[in-house]
Formats: C-alpha cells, structure tokens, sequence
C-alpha cells in the first residue's frame, strides 16, 4: 500500500510553517497577517505544468461529455460534475437523479471532481515505511487500539500520528484511482446506469468515438469488451490529470501566498478563525499551507472524520428508519464493515471552491457556508438547534445507530465543547471566516478580483 507522504509532509510543514510566521512573544496559535492584509512570507508555488493535453486526454475531454454511454442516454459526467460549478452539481439537490430514466435518487452528494490529482492511495495509520508491507488488515487493527490524539491547527505534528484512515476517493475511499472511480458512476444505477461492460463496449464501438479508440489503443480493442471499457475510462482519467481546470490553483489564496494579492480586513479576520483552536480550528484538517517542495495546499487532510451531521429527510432513502450510511462500513464499502471503529465516517473534502458549493457533508444536509458553521458552533453547546426532539430529549447524532455513535468526534475544536458553554465562534467570526473562504474559488484576477468560471472545452 502506498504511503500518502504529501498528507504527512503537509501536516507536518503546518505546525512549522505557524510557528516561523508567528512573532516571538506570540503565542503559538498567533499566525501573523500585516495590517495591509499582505503575506509577510511570500512562497514560489510549485504549480502543475499547462501544456496540451496528450491525445488519450483529448478523448477523455470528449467522454467526460458523452451522454450516449448511460442508460437513459442523456447523462454524462458532466451533468453532475459541471466545470462552470466547479466540476460539482449545478443546482442545490442534497443528491442527484439518475437511473434509466433519470428518475432514481442517489443517497450521497456528489462530491468535487476538482483538487484530486495528487489523491493518495487509502491506507490506515500514520505516513511511514512500514505501511508499505503490512496489510489493511494488520493496519486496521493497529488503528482499532490506537488513542485519537486532539487535532489543532497549531499542533499538526502530535496529531500526524494519528492511526486513521486517509487517501482514496469517493466519499468512503473505496477506490484509489480516477479510473476506478469513473467505473462507479457509469455502472450505478442510481447515476448513469449503464448496464453491462458489454452494453457499453457496444456502444462505444458504435460511437463516433471508436476510430479515435483504435488509433490509440489498437484495432485489437474492439473486440474485447472488457479491454475496450478500460481504456475508455483510462482517457477519462487522463484527462482529469492533465487538464488544469481540474486543479487551475487561480484563486485569490494562491495569489496571496505568492505575495501578489492582499486580503481585506474581513479576510484577515477569517484567516485568524480559519487557524485558530479556540476558535474555528479549520486548518486542523483542512490545511492551509504549501508541502515542503512548494506544493500548494489542497485544503484537506485526506483523512476521515465522523462529525455526526444530521439525518437528512430530503434524502428518499432515510424513509426507512433502518437505513444508515455508515460510510468506511458500508454500504457500497465492504471491507471494513466489521470494523465498527469506523462506522460514520467519511472523507474530509477540500475547502477549494466551498463557496460555489450547493450541498455539504456526505449527505447534502446544509446548503450554505454559514449553515455549516452553525452546525460547527452548535453542535455540542446547543444541539437542540441541529438535532431533532424525541420524548423531551435531544436525538443528537440521528443519522447514525445509537450503538455508533460513541464514533462521532468530540475531541477536535470546536467539536469538544459541552452544553451552556460560549460557542468557538461569533456572527462576525462567522460571517469572517465566509469572508475568507471566498478567497479559496479559483478564477480571482489580481486588481478586479473577480472570479470567472471555467469555460467548457
């Protein structure tokens, strides 16, 4: 199993980078922004080559578009990954329709197909040598006794020794490769339903696509259907790889870490909250600075948290009060079903483009940015404003089994607070961090600061 040594440097270069920027007499959760808003330490981003796509790319940018593979032959990946809304679903549904005839209800949102070239493979445990000859087995039962170390934006390297599942993608890490993860959609019947391999095989062998395929791959590709479905989604990958709007790093963050753009006072104020444990701790697992080669940061840990998000009623499935999403258990994950340490939790997206989103967490429960941060300030000190009332008393964590929900973290800031204590943060620490967050969507130019969606290709 590959090690995720970007996660483990990132972590490990957040702690260290806080304490260089901070003054001496500071403390050490003081991360310094002059009052002009500019950054005092100014970096040479190490940003992903912009050259023409490769022509197995150039295929995949005409797949990715293609409606005719899916069932009802109106879907593509496009039509929830939409690269003017950051590769993310257009509209505010907690989850998409698809099937035969677009009519079936998916059970998760659809995550950002954006920031994810540099995904590690998914492992259990702390970034070292060893998780390179153990299996998931033995890595899984090392984390099982294992103590949760607290997470804090200051203090990244205590907890990068953390045993926890990181990397892999969909929700639940399941896969390790954009070509596997193009696999899931296609064949779901929930999205694109499209049947068989061999159903797809023939129909990309009567697509207009079948000449490009065969100089690429050999005529010999036609006629084996599981080769020729392969290789179809190999160019879907490709071209994710290789086409920048899929990681642009054009935002106003990446100017500002460059020392090219200046963050307004409200801005300033957020990146405070943003990398404060007493406050927002966002930085804890969505980090914000650059990897030791001058990598840009991706805005998240890779890693898994149960948060305990409410049970949404929007989603058509949690009409069955038996039904759970206990996400690295199941239920398209199957491997780690036995593993109850697990149950609940799912994978921390990036922060990148958030503020272009229309649905957040796994189950598309919240809609906003401020939303979310409410969910964050009230969980614990007021859960009777995120959780439903049964019998008098607060149903808190709903969205899991009761047996579960000892998964759900209160360790991390904000998460750690009790009920009648102060919230982490205020309205205008809220409306603050908002503030800053907009600084993460791709498309700011410098001087008129606006933002400009990509154009499709």
């Amino acid at each position: 199993m590959r090690r995720s040594l970007a996660v483990a440097a990132a972590l490990l270069t957040t702690a260290a980078l806080a304490a260089a920027h901070a003054p001496r007499a500071a403390p050490a959760t003081t991360l310094l922004v002059l009052p002009d808003g500019a950054n005092p330490h100014p970096v040479q981003l190490l940003l992903p080559p912009r050259k023409p796509l490769s022509a197995v790319a150039r295929l995949g940018r005409k797949l990715f578009f293609y409606t005719g593979l899916s069932g009802s032959g109106r879907m593509s990946c496009a039509s929830c990954h939409d690269p003017a809304h950051a590769y993310a679903p257009a509209n505010s549904l907690s989850v998409q329709f698809g099937g035969g005839h677009l009519s079936r209800p998916g059970v998760r949102a659809v995550p950002s197909l954006e920031y994810l070239y540099r995904q590690q493979n998914f492992s259990i445990g702390p970034d070292n040598e060893e998780n390179e000859t153990v299996t998931l087995r033995q890595l899984v039962a090392r984390g099982q006794r294992a103590p949760r170390l607290r997470k804090t934006a200051s203090d990244a390297r205590a907890s990068a020794a953390n045993l926890v599942p990181q990397g892999g993608l969909f929700w639940d890490g399941r896969v390790d490769t954009l070509q596997q993860q193009a696999d899931g959609p296609l064949f779901n019947p929930l999205e694109m339903d499209a049947g068989s391999t061999e159903r797809v095989a023939r129909k990309l062998r009567g697509s207009r696509y079948a000449k490009r395929l065969v100089a690429l791959f050999g005529s010999a590709v036609l006629h084996q259907p599981r080769l020729l479905v392969s290789e179809a989604l190999f160019a879907l990958a490709r071209y994710q790889v290789e086409d920048p709007s899929f990681h642009p790093f054009t935002s106003k963050y990446d100017a500002w870490l460059q020392g090219r753009a200046r963050f307004t006072p409200a801005q300033a104020r957020g990146y405070r909250v943003f990398n404060d444990p007493r406050e927002g701790d966002c930085a804890a697992c969505h980090l914000d600075r650059p990897g030791p080669d001058g990598s840009p940061p991706l805005f998240t840990d890779t890693q898994y948290e149960a948060l305990g998000v409410p049970r949404n009623p929007a989603i058509p499935a949690n009409r069955n009060p038996r039904y759970f999403d206990l996400g690295l258990c199941g239920p398209y994950r199957k491997d780690l079903a036995a593993q109850t340490r697990y149950c609940g939790m799912f994978l921390t997206p990036t922060l990148r483009n958030a503020a272009t989103r229309h649905a957040f967490f796994h189950n598309g429960i919240y809609h906003t940015l401020e939303q979310v941060l409410e969910f964050y300030d009230d969980r614990d000190t007021r859960p009777w404003r995120i959780y439903p009332t049964l019998d008098g008393r607060v149903d808190k964590f709903d969205d899991l089994p009761r047996r579960l929900r000892g998964n759900v973290d209160r360790v991390d800031p904000p998460l750690d607070r009790r009920p009648g204590q102060p919230e982490a943060m205020s309205r205008r620490d809220m409306r603050d961090l908002v503030a800053f967050l907009r600084t993460l969507d791709d498309g700011w130019r410098r001087h008129r600061g606006a933002r400009r969606r990509h154009a499709l290709r």
